[in-house]
């Protein structure tokens, strides 16, 4: 036996040997990972200076303000466009050319405009009118009517014709409707093109949607953005309602976590009960009602999504998955009812940790505001490399031309022998870019953006598990709780790991952050493959996707409990990992039940606040209920306010559940050093809570025998 327990330890390490002097987080350690930590400083070096260098070079105005032709910006305050915020296509149905797709611009004059033309003109009935004036605004800055019509339109000084338009984007596209089941632009239904011939507005209608996208899409933006408009102080109000419900869950596990965790997966049950109720009682209501019956099949995608509530067969599909849902949970809860015991246990241990660490509940403020730092610098150094490229003119003719998309400086342009060769050629804006070494850096250097982006992201997090970690640590091995706990053990911990850890998180960080930048990579080649009609490739590129996305999982569970034992003993990051996993190796069955679990019990207290308050949504904004006098405002579409209160409510729920998460993790891992290092004699009693120790059938001899 003795050899076969040697034999078991040399395979899953060593458990920790019995120290007297061991009370809990160690206060005299040393640096760790050092070189690690020169790397970050350096990297983090690297990651100002590119940052120096795109804001340098980069110009956000680009994104946010349209070019014309000639590369000026529309709308930008103190240029000579600052009244024309809008930008002017003089032939839209070119847009539809092949073109676009080469050189990511119309081939066609465009000119910044203070408004989008709003009647049918063209420029043969506007010449001799009184609407010439206001037919002008709409021609090239410094246009002289001193040719003759051909010449005006030869020389695209002048749109051939302007129909109704609205601005999208800061963009004019025309203001397509239906009128009698007729694609129309205002009140025409044919326009006329440049050599004076009428042709059927379907043609502008097709170059419009190329242009424009698929125009139900942007219907669909624009209810789903007007929705937001009128409904946002109630979506604040309910996320309010979240969080204070998620607040109370927490103060109440403090007082009544057994009695909290039953009620809880009642709840849970009996929501998940409701709600099959309620489907079934609308796919009974819907029987007989005509077009119930058609199925989703059939009906495809539609972007009105009030109308798949109209078909039994949707309310079929969430009754069963409600249904597989509720037998699954009542199912782990028969089989598991005994561990749910020993976690029940576990949970009102952190929640007395919790109780006496409460500021603990305020550190994912900090990980979030440092969150919002790491995001807010990668996206502003991304914009500004992304605008950091150079104006590039190209050769625009819409006759046959051998220097058709051949860049050229419209300076010089008109004087050039470009211009004799292809003398009905236009030297106009094109797109950003540049060919100089800078230029061509480019992509590394916005790959090094996120990567650094993934790399503090994932040390901000992990800064924040090794401070709960040390804190929890500290109570746990506090022999006469509280009386043994540190004065301020969230500080403390918070010191030590900035002071001898930051190495040893950044390699955690670093390891994570690979995997991550490889599966972003992945999932752009990715995307470049989907054309593709290589299976082999495909499949390749599946399996790749599914390792490294497994990888990323048992890497984030790894450095988990690597940074609990380095809040602990204060050893390096492999050290403490492979400690960590010998550690739960040895006692897989208990990692298996009693920390899977707890997990699973937080994850039902979280669709209990999430389905509470999304009930409660669903009803207000269905007008259902009333809270006021004045209901819910008129939506288009009223899931839009009833899922972003679902996801922003499971996202303050997961923040408040995560200090718990923790808490749990690093008791439990404390819990298990307590069982190898201690025998419960006088000289090595257990750390554990009388309640632990009762359902273990575990005593403290001492205290036994007094």
């Amino acid at each position: 036996m003795g050899a076969e327990r040697q034999h078991y330890y040399g395979k899953l390490g060593t458990p920790q040997k019995y120290d007297p002097t061991f009370k809990g987080p160690i206060y005299n350690r040393g640096c760790t990972d050092i070189i690690c930590c020169v790397f970050l400083l350096l990297a983090i070096v690297g990651y100002v200076a590119v940052g120096i260098i795109a804001w340098t070079h980069g110009d956000p105005r680009k994104v946010i303000y349209p070019t014309d032709s000639r590369g000026e910006f529309c709308g930008q305050k103190g240029t000579k466009n600052a009244n024309k915020p809008y930008l002017f296509y003089f032939n839209i149905v070119k847009c539809a050319s092949p073109l676009v797709l080469l050189e990511f611009q119309c081939p066609t004059p465009q000119i910044c405009v203070e408004k989008c033309p709003d009647r049918y003109l063209t420029y043969l009935n506007a010449r001799n009118s009184r609407d010439f004036e206001y037919y002008k605004q709409f021609c090239v800055p410094g246009f002289q009517n001193n040719k003759g019509v051909a010449e005006v339109l030869r020389d695209g000084d002048c749109p051939a014709v302007l129909t109704p338009s609205k601005p999208l984007a800061r963009r004019c596209f025309p203001a397509i409707h239906a009128h009698k089941g007729v694609l129309m632009v205002g009140n025409e239904t044919t326009y006329e093109d440049g050599h004076g011939s009428r042709k059927n507005i379907t043609e502008l209608v097709e170059g419009a949607k190329k242009a424009n996208g698929v125009l139900e899409a942007r219907q669909l933006a624009m209810r789903i953005f007007e929705d937001y408009t009128v409904s946002w102080y109630w979506i604040v109000i309910g996320l309010v309602i979240a969080m204070v419900m998620s607040l109370l869950f927490i103060i109440l596990l403090r007082f009544l976590a057994g009695i909290m965790v039953w009620v809880m997966i009642v709840m849970v049950i009996l929501v998940l009960g409701y709600g099959i109720f309620h489907c079934y009682m609308e796919y009974s209501r819907l029987r007989g009602e005509a077009g119930s019956d058609v199925s989703l099949v059939d009906l495809g995608f539609q972007t009105d999504l009030r109308v798949y509530l109209h078909l039994r067969q949707t309310w079929m599909a969430f009754m069963i998955i409600l249904s597989v849902l509720e037998v699954i949970i009542i199912l782990l809860l028969i089989f598991l009812r005994k561990r749910i015991l020993i976690a029940i246990a576990l949970i009102k241990e952190a929640s007395r940790a919790v109780g006496y660490v409460m500021c603990s509940m305020l550190y994912p403020l900090v990980t979030f505001f440092l969150l919002c730092l790491c995001i807010a610098y990668w996206a502003s150094t991304a914009v500004f490399l992304s605008t950091s490229n150079e104006a590039v003119y190209k050769i625009f003719d819409d006759v046959t031309c051998p220097l058709t998309g051949k860049t050229c400086n419209p300076e010089i342009f008109p004087s050039a022998n470009e211009s004799r060769l292809c003398p009905n050629a236009r030297c106009q804006f094109a797109f950003y870019g540049g060919e100089s070494g800078y230029h061509r850096a480019l992509l590394g250097l916005q790959i090094f953006n996120a990567f650094m982006f993934f790399w503090l992201a994932n040390f901000v997090l992990a800064l924040g598990q090794v401070t709960l970690a040390g804190a929890f640590a500290s109570y746990y091995w506090a022999l006469r709780k509280p009386d043994d706990l540190p004065a301020f053990p969230l500080f403390s911990a918070f010191g030590r790991a900035l002071r001898y850890h930051t190495g040893s998180l950044a390699f955690g960080a670093l390891i994570l952050a690979i995997v991550q930048i490889i599966r972003v990579i992945l999932e752009y080649l990715d995307q470049r493959l989907k054309a593709a009609e290589n299976k082999f490739a495909k499949f390749l590129m599946t399996c790749l996707k599914c390792c490294f996305w497994c990888l990323e999982k048992f890497i984030k569970f790894l450095n988990r409990n690597a940074y609990i034992m380095i809040a602990i003993y204060g050893t390096n990051f492999c050290t403490s990992a492979r400690n960590a996993f010998f550690l739960l190796m040895r006692n897989i069955i208990r990692v298996a039940v009693l920390d899977k679990v707890t997990d699973f019990l937080f994850l039902l207290g979280k669709l209990l606040i999430v389905g509470s308050v999304g009930i409660l949504a669903f009803f207000f904004f269905t007008h259902r209920i009333r809270i006021v006098q004045d209901t819910a405002p008129p939506l288009n579409y009223y899931w839009v306010p009833i899922l972003t209160v679902i996801v922003g409510s499971y996202l303050i729920a997961h923040g408040f559940f995560s200090v718990y998460g923790m808490c749990v993790d690093t008791l439990f891992l404390c819990f298990l050093e307590d069982l190898e290092r201690n025998d419960g004699s006088a000289e090595r009693p257990y750390f554990m809570s009388s309640t632990l120790k009762k359902l273990l059938n575990k005593t403290n001899k001492k205290l036994a025998e007094s």
